[in-house]
């Protein structure tokens, strides 16, 4: 699997409060209109800026607080095709994996805003066309793998009937 796309850069700490307003707790049934609000709290222009096939670049404990499983969602149906971070929080990390949305533990110190990137998930490649850097990582698990080809754990049971470990 090979993604490319812009690189929008977040901090540490981003919780799924920030991804997913809990003052917006009431569009948590209508997934396509609270991706309209996506890490507006973090960066108000993201939401309506973002395009299909960019990446968001967070520090360190991506996705921390509750358990959330529209942040990840969301992210994705906004258009996100992966979210490159020091460090997830476990659920997060998870939650991702289970709806589709590439997670990848990476240095993310030398991304720079817009940079252009290129996301191998399988060679655990991330090359910055921008800067002509690469960035290695431990590629995920085969049956993760499988899983996010698939568009997620539900798809994924749908399509095999259970998981291969």
């Amino acid at each position: 699997m090979l993604l490319k796309g812009k690189a929008w850069i977040f901090g540490d700490d981003i919780s799924t409060d920030l991804i997913a307003p809990g003052r917006l707790f009431h569009l948590r049934s209508n997934l396509p209109e609270l991706a309209r609000h996506v890490l507006e709290d973090a960066r108000p222009e993201f939401a309506s800026s973002v395009k299909k096939g960019d990446f968001v670049i967070g520090g360190n404990n991506f996705g921390l607080g509750s358990s959330r499983e529209h942040a990840p969602a969301i992210l994705k149906i906004a258009g996100v095709s992966a979210v490159l971070a020091k460090s997830f929080a476990r659920i997060f990390f998870r939650n991702a994996i289970n709806v589709g949305l590439p997670v990848i533990i990476c240095d993310t110190d030398n991304i720079k805003e817009g940079d252009i990137l290129e996301v191998d998930l399988e060679s655990g490649k991330v090359v910055n066309l921008a800067s002509g850097s690469e960035i290695v990582f431990s590629p995920l698990p085969p049956a993760m793998r499988k899983i996010l080809q698939d568009g997620g754990l539900v798809e994924h049971i749908k399509k095999h009937g259970d998981i291969e470990v």
